[in-house]
């Protein structure tokens, strides 16, 4: 499977999950003596959750791949099967794309 290709970096996710914490430790939401390790994983929630799209998408193309011939035999068009079997991915995973 290919590297992943998120749509924000690293570094970004990491500064969004230090802010969504000390904002909840402010507002009291929370209350933690190891922030740093809330923080990594929040990062790692974040990363889960955005990285899904392009897990889906991964899968779409491998079931695409593995109906390539019928697709030409039936004349369907790729970009329209891709949005089908992505929407139906997306269900199925329970995913809000």
């Amino acid at each position: 499977m290919k590297a992943q290709s998120m749509i924000f970096s690293r570094e970004y996710i990491g500064y969004l999950a230090r802010r969504t914490v000390k904002h909840l430790v402010d507002a009291n939401m929370i209350h933690t003596d190891q922030a740093a390790l809330v923080e990594e994983r929040v990062t790692a929630g974040m990363i889960e959750e955005l990285s899904l799209e392009d897990r889906i998408n991964d899968e779409v193309r491998i079931i695409l791949e593995a109906y390539q011939q019928e697709m030409l035999k039936s004349g369907a068009q790729y970009a329209e099967m891709f949005k089908k079997v992505k929407g139906e991915l997306a269900r199925k995973y329970k995913a809000v794309l």
